[in-house]
């Protein structure tokens, strides 16, 4: 079980090169077969400083899973600042919505980060708290809720609520393609596009403003 002790928040570059260093050996050589040692030596900072920052061996292994989940989280807002915010024309609201949805489909699903947290969430989930722990828990979701609400104040959308609409976007977009084609990366699939342009057409059918 991870460790209860106080740990060192310390210098951020030595935290980072920690985290680096055991992600890069979690997935060569496998959370059982990369020792705090190996973190430390990859890492150039000593075994005392791994354990007074992460406390032990599955703490680390958390933390690299959050870092990763925090990245794709990153991704995911800055893809809605980038193609959601200046939306305020019903008639454009489909377009902007296959943009956005396209734009996670590539940038974010189909990233280096993306697969290594799908990696190390299946191949190491005994390590990790809790099967199926999952690193990014609900704040996509959410994330989208606002924007969604915001459309409805703007009288774009009638989503009575924010967060169910968001569920169902995301069900009718990448849940699709993920159960029809086992993947939603459409940097790697051709046919995750219509699946998803047809997911947006369909939400917006229920929630378009009459």
């Amino acid at each position: 079980m991870p460790t209860t002790k106080t740990l060192r928040e310390g210098s951020t570059v030595k935290r980072a090169a920690i985290l680096s260093a055991a992600r890069d050996l979690f997935l060569a050589d496998g959370f059982d077969r990369s020792s705090v040692d190996a973190v430390a030596a990859r890492a150039e900072v000593s075994k005392r400083t791994v354990y007074d920052y992460f406390g032990d061996k599955q703490t680390l292994l958390q933390a690299v899973v959050d870092s990763v989940g925090q990245s794709l989280i990153t991704t995911i807002r800055r893809t809605l600042d980038d193609t959601l915010t200046d939306v305020t024309e019903s008639a454009d609201l489909e377009d902007a919505l296959i943009t956005f949805s396209m734009s996670i489909a590539t940038d974010m699903l189909g990233s280096a980060e993306y697969a290594t947290l799908q990696r190390l969430v299946r191949t190491e989930s005994g390590n990790l708290p809790h099967r199926g722990y999952n690193a990014m828990a609900n704040t996509p979701d959410e994330a989208i809720a606002d924007r969604f609400a915001a459309f409805a104040e703007a009288g774009l959308l009638d989503v009575p609520d924010p967060r169910l609409a968001a569920d169902q976007f995301i069900a009718l977009t990448f849940g699709v393609a993920l159960d029809r084609l086992g993947s939603a990366n459409a940097a790697e699939d051709a046919r995750v596009r219509p699946l998803v342009v047809e997911g947006v057409r369909t939400f917006l059918r229920a929630y378009r403003t009459r």
